[in-house]
Order: C-alpha cells, then structure tokens, then sequence
C-alpha cells in the first residue's frame, strides 16, 4: 500500500489525485490541506480517512474541526499545520498542488523528512529551484513532476541515462482568446480572461494560463526540473526578427574566497561545463522572403568562469548577484555570452 500526503486535496489536481486513489485501490491518503473550501474537505476526510487534516485558515479549521469530531483525525492550521501535514510520518510521497510561493516551506520540510514530492506547484522551482534541487539531491529524495507537460517530458526521459535532451517543447493554446484578432484582444475584460475553454481552475491560474504568464513559469520550471538553461536572443533581418535559442545543462562548482569580519558578504569563484543544443529560427531555413539561412541547429559545448556575491541583509534575506563568462565551442552565432543575474534568497532553516 503506498502512502500519500496531499496538500491542496481541494484543487484541481488534488481532485484528480483523489480521482486516482479511488481507482488503484492500491493508495492511501494519510494527511490532506486545503485552504478554506471545509465542506468538500469534509466529505474528502469521511472518505479516505486521513489521521491528519489541515486548514489554512484558523477559523475554517476550528468549524472543521466541529464538522468531523465523530472522526478520528487531527485538524490542524495555519503554517504549522500545513508542515505537520506534509512530514506526516507514514506518508512516503508528499503531493504539493497548494498554490504560490506558500508551497515552498512544506515542501523543504517534506524533503527533510525524506519523502520524495509529486510537484505540481510551479512556483516552489520558480522561486526556490535553487534551493529545492540541490536540497533533493542533498537528502537522496526524488522530485516527481505532476504537470502535463513537465510530467510527459520527465516520462519520456525515464530510463535514460545523463541529460540527453536536445530541445524542449512546451505546447500552449492560448487559452479562451486562441484565434483572436489584436483588435478583440484590446477590448479583453477580466471576466473574458476567466472563461477558459477546457478547464476548471481557480482564478489565479485562470488568468496566468489565458495571459500566458503560466508558459513562462513554466519554462522556469523546466530549467530547474530538468537542468536546461534557456537563452533566447533576436536578430533583426528587415521587417521581422530571427530568433536564436540554446538550451544547456550546466554543472559546476563554487569556493569562497572572501567575507567581511562580520560575515555579512561573501564573495565566490566558480568554474561550470556547458552542454546543449543551438537553433536558428527553430532550424526553419527558409525565410518569407525566399533567402535561405545558412545557420544549423548545432550541439554546443564550453565553459563558464563566473563570479558569486551573497550579501546577508538579516538573519534569512540574502541579496544574491552573479556574473557568468559562458564561453561555447560549435556556436554557430557567436562563442561569448556575458550573463549577468540577480536576486534574493530567503532561508528558512
């Protein structure tokens, strides 16, 4: 019998990953979260018999916990009840659909416990991918990716060995507005922004999926899951702009090499090797003006010096700014790449 914790068992996907218990037989439910929808958690706990319930919110806990005194489980809330959800002792795989950055601290803590995560909250790798991977690797735990696309691609490479990838696709509808003129697009209201043709989702992700803001979360993600960075440039040929993109893995080593007296400010040396795949104008050689590009997609090795300052501005909020010298070998557009990066990091532990 395998044992789950779910957080978000109220959502779309927690629905489904319910959807799924009900059909193997073979799952159990040892803990759920959810934020305030208590009645459909209420029937959730009658019939899959968690030994722990949390809420987001206190009250909504407190009424819960009246709906389901006939039941033996805990009701918990706030933060410390989603994280005693998450470590639940007899859980071994933790699903986080919460949504926003709210799934980070469960999931490190779920991680810690040493329980592998079914990820479906694109917001933990968006905004702590470089806490999370290294932290799995860390403690030995795997990061299963829940989300369509990201979850096929991770299937499609299972078995394989190293990181084979040569390019990845992320498919986009366009949502309710697939099809629409610019002219329709200027009149756009929230509410036509709601009305998406396929699925039922709450209004965050409803909005971010039908202004596309979703794609770019997830193509974030991916870098993260999947260790492909993506590097995107243009170049202008008349009217139009010929994109140029690379997607590399990347895989390095940082020392210290200075710090203040008060350990405030830390300064690092680097050294990463560079691997991956190059394409012009996504390999299409013809142009709509009849000339031909002469450019391949090309596979692309090389280095990176780079150069790391971590500036404490409390206890938990560390300022992060770092320079990178990519230099390529078989680029077909250029051998030199200057990426530079900020950005802040918090620490929960």
């Amino acid at each position: 019998m395998k044992k789950i914790a779910l957080l978000g068992s109220t959502g779309s996907i927690g629905t489904q990953t319910l959807d799924v218990v009900r059909n193997q037989g073979d799952i159990q439910v040892t803990a759920m979260a959810a934020g305030s929808n208590i009645a459909l958690l209420e029937k959730q706990i009658r019939e899959f018999h968690p030994s722990i319930a949390a809420v987001w919110d206190e009250k909504k806990a407190l009424e819960l916990k009246a709906k389901v005194a006939d039941l033996p489980v805990k009701v918990v809330s706030g933060m410390d009840g989603l994280l005693e959800a998450a470590t639940e002792k007899e859980a071994k795989i933790v699903v986080t659909s919460v949504v926003g950055m709210i799934g980070i601290r469960p999931t490190i803590a779920a991680m810690k416990a040493g329980k592998d995560i079914a990820l479906a909250n694109k917001e933990t790798l968006v905004t702590a991918g470089h806490i999370i991977m290294p932290l799995a690797k860390e403690v030995g735990v795997k990061i299963l990716p829940v989300d369509s696309e990201h979850s096929a691609i991770f299937q499609s490479l299972n078995g394989e060995h190293g990181n084979k990838i040569h390019k990845i696709l992320l498919t986009a509808s366009g949502g309710p507005f697939r099809g629409w003129t610019k002219e329709q697009l200027a009149g756009v209201r929230p509410e036509d922004a709601l009305k998406h043709p396929n699925w039922t989702m709450g209004r965050k992700l409803t909005i971010d999926s039908s202004t596309m803001v979703n794609k770019g979360l997830e193509v974030m993600e991916a870098r993260w899951l999947f260790g492909a960075d993506y590097v995107k440039k243009h170049y202008s040929y008349k009217e139009i702009a010929i994109p140029k993109a690379q997607f590399t893995g990347e895989i390095g080593y940082f020392v210290p090499f200075f710090s203040d007296r008060g350990k405030n400010v830390f300064f690092s040396a680097g050294l990463s090797a560079l691997a991956g795949y190059e394409t012009t104008n996504w390999n299409c050689k013809l142009l709509y003006d009849g000339a031909t590009l002469k450019n391949d997609g090309c596979f692309i090795y090389g280095f990176a010096p780079a150069f790391e300052m971590e500036a404490f501005l409390s206890d938990r909020l560390v300022f992060l700014f770092n320079v990178r010298q990519r230099i390529f070998f078989g680029s077909s557009v250029g051998n030199f790449h200057t990426v530079a990066a900020v950005g802040v990091k918090y620490i929960f532990n």
